[in-house]
This record gives C-alpha cells, sequence and structure tokens, in this order.
C-alpha cells in the first residue's frame, strides 16, 4: 500500500514537472529589448543595467544625479555586445511628479521603441527607533519607495498592454517580507509594492504581461552602506544573522526571475524559504512553485518560529543591557 502511495506522488510529481512549461509564461527576449532601470545609477540597479546590457537590451537609466548616471552610463557601455546598443540617461525624481515621469518615458520611448521591460529599483531607506524617526522621514519613504514605483510602471502599463508583452519588476526586500527591528519607517513602503504587484499582476495577465516582485536581502552597495552608519544595536545584531550579498549576483537573479516572468525572486536559502514563508495568496508561475509552497510551508514555519525567538531574544537582551546601563550611569 506505501508503496503504490509513493508511486502515486512521484508519478503526480513528475505529471506537474511536464505540465508546468506549458502554463509557463515565454521567457523576454533580451537582445534588442528596450529595458528601463529607476535607480539605475548606483547598487542594484546599475548591475540589472549592465547584466541586461550584457545581454543585447537596450537601456534607459533614470536616477536625480546627473553626473552620477553619465558615470554610469560609461561603464555599462563597456559591456555592449553589438554597435547597435544604446544607454539613455534622463535625471529626474521619479517620486515627486506624474506628469513629468509620463514625458520622459516617452521621450525615452521615441527614442528607443516601447519598453519593454521597466524595473523599479529606486529607493531609500531610514533605520532607527519608531519614536526617534522624524515624521517626515515615514512621507518621504512612502513617496520614494512607493510612488516611485507606481509613476513609472503608470505611465508605461497601457503601451505594454497594447502591445501583449512587457514585464515590470518592482526591487523590494526581505525587509518587505518580514518587519524587524528598526525597519519601521521602511518596511511598510517595501510591503506595499507586494499589495501593488498582485493587484496589478491580476490585471494584466491576460495580456501576456508578467509582474516580478524581487526580495533582495543585505546587499553591498552604497545605500546599504550608508544606511548602516545609523542602525541600531539591536537591528545589527539580527543583521548578522544572514549574509551580506553582492550586488552582481542579486541583479543576475533578478533579471532571470524577471525575463522568466516568475511572481516572486529571491536569492539565496534565507531568501527561498521567506518567498514559502509568505506566499500566501500571490500568484504563482508554475504548477512545481505552487506545489513546493505547499510541501514546505510547514516545516518553514516551524524554522521561522525559531528565527522570530531569536530576534526576540536579541531586542529584549539589548533593552535590558540599555535598562541596565542608565542604571549605572544614575547611581554615579
Amino acid at each position: 500500500m506505501l508503496l503504490l502511495a509513493a508511486a502515486f506522488i512521484v508519478a503526480f510529481v513528475l505529471l506537474l514537472y511536464m505540465v508546468s512549461p506549458l502554463i509557463s509564461p515565454k521567457s523576454l527576449k533580451l537582445p534588442g529589448a528596450h529595458v528601463v532601470v529607476t535607480g539605475g545609477s548606483s547598487g542594484i540597479g546599475k548591475c540589472i543595467a549592465i547584466e541586461c546590457y550584457k545581454q543585447g537590451a537596450f537601456i534607459t537609466l533614470i536616477a536625480r544625479d546627473e553626473n552620477k548616471l553619465l558615470q554610469t552610463k560609461k561603464e555599462i557601455e563597456k559591456y555592449s555586445v553589438n554597435d547597435k546598443q544604446v544607454v539613455l540617461c534622463i535625471s529626474v525624481d521619479v517620486s515627486k511628479d506624474y506628469e513629468q515621469v509620463e514625458n520622459v518615458l516617452k521621450q525615452a520611448q521615441e527614442k528607443l521603441g516601447p519598453v519593454d521591460m521597466l524595473v523599479n529599483c529606486a529607493g531609500t531607506s531610514v533605520t532607527g527607533k519608531f519614536e526617534d524617526i522624524e515624521v517626515n522621514s515615514f512621507e518621504r519613504l512612502m513617496a520614494v519607495n512607493y510612488l516611485g514605483s507606481v509613476y513609472p510602471s503608470r505611465a508605461v502599463i497601457a503601451t505594454m498592454k497594447e502591445r501583449r508583452m512587457g514585464r515590470i519588476v518592482f526591487v523590494s526586500s526581505q525587509a518587505g517580507q518580514l518587519g524587524l527591528f528598526g525597519y519601521t519607517a521602511y518596511s511598510p513602503t517595501k510591503f506595499a509594492l507586494r499589495g501593488l504587484a498582485e493587484a496589478l499582476q491580476m490585471e494584466v495577465k491576460p495580456y501576456n504581461v508578467y509582474i516580478t516582485v524581487a526580495y533582495p536581502p543585505d546587499t553591498d552597495t552604497p545605500g546599504f552602506a550608508e544606511e548602516s552608519k545609523t542602525k541600531p544595536l539591536e537591528t545589527k545584531l539580527i543583521s548578522e544573522t544572514s549574509s551580506v550579498c553582492q550586488a552582481e549576483q542579486v541583479a543576475r537573479v533578478i533579471v532571470k526571475d524577471a525575463i522568466q516572468g516568475n511572481f516572486n525572486s529571491s536569492v539565496g536559502s534565507d531568501g527561498y524559504m521567506l518567498s514559502i514563508l509568505t506566499s500566501g495568496m500571490s500568484p504563482v508561475t508554475s504548477i512545481t512553485e505552487g506545489l513546493q509552497q505547499v510541501v514546505c510551508m510547514g516545516i518553514f514555519r516551524i524554522i521561522g518560529l525559531f528565527y522570530l525567538g531569536s530576534f526576540d531574544s536579541i531586542v529584549r537582551r539589548c533593552m535590558m543591557q540599555r535598562e541596565k546601563s542608565e542604571s549605572a550611569n544614575k547611581t554615579e
């Protein structure tokens, strides 16, 4: 009986693997494609632009700092695979004025053709205890990290639907999958991208347009280095439980998942576990992906509880040490 049950399971899994490619979207071909990257002057955004350029894409870089954009343009052009490729730079704040964002993207499409893939990578971070963070920081982060992705996506979605093809990538964060000490201003903005992506995917999937939400871990970028300067002790200790990834590695994974039309994009074993744990009602790209979520959810939840317990222990220990130190200072 057990052998029969095992044989049935194996046959079922094999059937899923055979059927899965039939329902998965066709991969986007990057040679000759027009890829727009916001926040593309440094960090993950720059590495994504380089990765796409290496595969023959035309690139539009969007960021605020014009000097950084021009420097990045020269760096990217070293990786050209043919003499027809172009790197277009546009200096604009994607979080402030929708009409301005719409106009610059129209200009980009007039020069390089319709946008085949949009990568929303513009973002910023502020860390600190909830009561210590300036109120205007909550507003600024929501504008940059959320509206800075809404505006460019809104500007290109109609054309993608008309052409019946396209990819839109929202670069979130592992802090957009679970809330951590010190990220009360940052995490909600990255969580918001998940909700936007799920709702938008349901709207555009019939038009062969696919959304990807990327959840990179701590990544060695200029932004991460700046963020680390103001991290509370608790946040630093929690961050030490995972390794820091290289931006090039993260970029390769995001580009691969985006061109394949995968909804979730994660890096490493911790990222895979988090994607399973937080899958909820998110779309799946294949039957096998859904099967993996069903099979692994329980055991990953157990592992996740151990992580949460260790995080709570770190926070509690830091609080006790701080109170002990304050008490000692008062008695002196």
